[in-house]
């Protein structure tokens, strides 16, 4: 055996695109080529003051042990708060877990409850991460199109068509990465209706982006629209999103008690604790008013206004108004079959995504990264002098293409 050799469940998963693109435009900033970013799913603002400070008070305090592997009871105490306030959902606190970001709970939900063979329904375009989870723990990922005429949102049908025996989850998105769509209360309530005859399926709504939305749309969770089918549904949020807080690494959950329990399990033996610090400034993020978001909202709304613009005014290029996260999911068909002006036809989306890099320095992603081929996800949570350079660049580019 050659000692460099890899199990095999590593050649059934891929790296994070997302963690791609940025490693490549940190190699092209390396070479000397300035790159605007339109790939990463990160808030340019920062971690609000009072949060940061609850952070180094932690710190000041001494707070930098171990706490409970679930999290502590301050922090417990406000997520279930956070939950009544908002989603109307009740929770005691074994019920509710915290991790390192909200990207480790969905890992360790599946792991802990999905067997080699079962399925997990995920519906196109999907978070990148999605498919490879269900595959790491030896499930069968089951993507189900969606379609643009309808939001990018799943419809009863074509979720009726996917359950089968062995379906294990559905995983829903709302606000989605990376179309910015939102399901509304009836929408959700139609796909609660075909899931009542399923009892075999878990539900997982993951609410990362729940407060970054557009044009007063509301906001409903499925364990909120659905009370009867709550004792299988997994409800996923966190701060990185809502608060600026990607690299303090939190997030958290609330679901039925044996599965939180199974999932404390797996982050005994990984993970343990999240950090206690950023513990601490959870409990501010979550306790205190969030006040700032308005202004953060008013100026993403501007950069997807921004972003639109752009996208209308390019011939090859149209997208759906995202309602709610900072991304619009572009179709770039239009673009397909072109030429470069030294006669390089464009094959598909990873081309286009691809000219743009090169002849514009604005990186985004192909959207078959997302399980949709022929479009292109644009990360508009950047600067405001650089999202106009970048607009501007990527019109040019498409400008030469023939």
């Amino acid at each position: 055996m050659n000692i460099s050799q890899t199990a095999r469940r590593m050649q059934r998963v891929r790296p994070s695109p997302t963690a791609t693109i940025s490693d490549q435009v940190r190699a092209l900033e390396a070479a000397g080529t300035a790159v605007i970013n339109l790939g990463e799913g990160e808030l340019d603002f920062s971690t609000p003051a009072s949060i940061s400070y609850a952070g180094i008070e932690a710190i000041v305090q001494h707070q930098t042990k171990y706490t409970a592997v679930s999290g502590t009871a301050a922090l417990k105490a406000a997520i279930a708060a956070k939950f009544a306030r908002d989603n109307h959902l009740h929770f005691q606190p074994d019920e509710i877990i915290a991790g390192s970001g909200a990207k480790q709970l969905i890992f360790n939900a599946l792991l802990a409850t999905v067997d080699p063979g079962q399925q997990v329904i995920i519906p196109a375009p999907y978070w990148v991460s999605y498919p490879d989870m269900v595959t790491l723990a030896e499930g069968e990922p089951v993507i189900v199109a969606c379609e643009e005429q309808h939001d990018w949102k799943l419809q009863p049908d074509r979720l009726a068509t996917a359950l089968t025996p062995e379906t294990r989850w559905l995983i829903l998105n709302s606000p989605g990465n990376p179309t910015g769509a939102i399901y509304t209360a009836a929408e959700l309530q139609a796909l609660a209706d075909v899931l009542a005859d399923h009892p075999q399926v878990l539900i997982m709504a993951d609410d990362i982006y729940e407060p970054l939305r557009y044009d007063q749309a509301p906001f409903a969770t499925f364990a909120e629209i659905a009370p009867q089918l709550a004792e299988r549904t997994l409800t996923v949020n966190g701060v990185s999103k809502s608060h600026a807080m990607t690299g303090w690494r939190l997030g958290y959950a609330a679901g039925p008690g044996w599965l939180i329990a199974a999932m404390q399990i797996l982050q005994s033996q990984s993970t343990s604790n999240p950090s206690s610090i950023a513990q601490a400034a959870a409990v501010a993020a979550l306790s205190q008013p969030a006040d700032f978001l308005t202004g953060w909202i008013k100026k993403l709304d501007c950069r997807r206004r921004r972003v639109l613009k752009m996208i209308e005014e390019t011939d090859g290029l149209s997208a759906n108004v995202p309602q709610g996260a900072f991304y619009v999911f572009a179709n770039c068909q239009g673009l397909i079959g072109r030429k470069t002006p030294t006669g390089e036809r464009l094959e598909d989306d990873r081309a286009v995504a691809s000219w743009i890099l090169t002849e514009a320095s604005v990186a985004v992603l192909h959207g078959s990264a997302f399980g949709t081929p022929g479009y292109l996800r644009l990360a508009y949570a950047v600067d405001d002098a650089l999202l106009e350079a970048a607009c501007q660049k990527i019109q040019a580019a498409c400008a030469q293409l023939k």
